[in-house]
């Protein structure tokens, strides 16, 4: 269902130690927005909800609402170093356009909503 990489995995791991706060487990979520419809929210969290769905994905405790599953099959999270840092790269299957950043998408069935600025 989604794809996390070793190294995604790792740096996910050593950011939920520096939190310091039992019981904390990683949430991704899409919501209406960005610039071609939909974006991916992805974060700590320590309380699930009536409509989640809890998975078990590179030894990491991952939770998804159910309305966002839908748009998550088969995704893929890695990690990136470069020369200015690095950061988390989400590679969606569902996503016929994304944006210029990645940080937003729209499918084949379902558009969202862009932001009006974008």
């Amino acid at each position: 269902m989604i794809t996390i990489s070793e190294s995604a995995s790792d740096k996910i791991k050593e950011m939920l130690e520096e939190e310091g706060t039992p019981g904390l487990f990683l949430r991704i979520g899409v919501k209406e927005g960005g610039c071609t419809g939909f974006s991916y929210g992805m974060g700590f969290d320590d309380e699930e909800h009536e409509n989640d769905k809890s998975l078990e994905v590179a030894d990491l405790k991952v939770v998804v609402d159910d309305d966002s599953l839908k748009y998550l099959f088969g995704l893929v999270i890695d990690w990136k170093e470069s020369a200015m840092g690095g950061g988390f790269t989400i590679e969606n299957p569902n996503a016929t356009a994304t944006c210029g950043c990645g940080s937003s998408f729209r499918t084949a069935a379902a558009a969202g909503k862009p932001d009006s600025d974008c």
